[in-house]
């Protein structure tokens, strides 16, 4: 299981993923939003998203887990 991780504190401004999605490598999954600036969130293994866990509007610190992706 890999954890994808956001890599500076901000607000989740899209979560562009499901649980249950398959995703590729380097597809953006998360956007975050911080001083006003659009930060993406991409995928660093292939395949399927088993748990989104944050939601749209939520802060979230530097180095949190944003989703797990069962890879393939």
């Amino acid at each position: 299981m890999k954890e994808i991780k956001a890599t500076m504190a901000g607000n989740v401004w899209k979560v562009q993923v499901s649980k249950g999605d398959k995703v590729t490598l380097d597809q953006e999954v998360i956007i975050l939003e911080s001083m006003k600036m659009e930060i993406p969130i991409s995928a660093e293994v292939e395949g399927i998203v088993e748990e989104v866990k944050v939601e749209e509007g939520s802060f979230v610190d530097e180095e949190e887990v944003l989703l797990l992706v069962k890879e393939e």
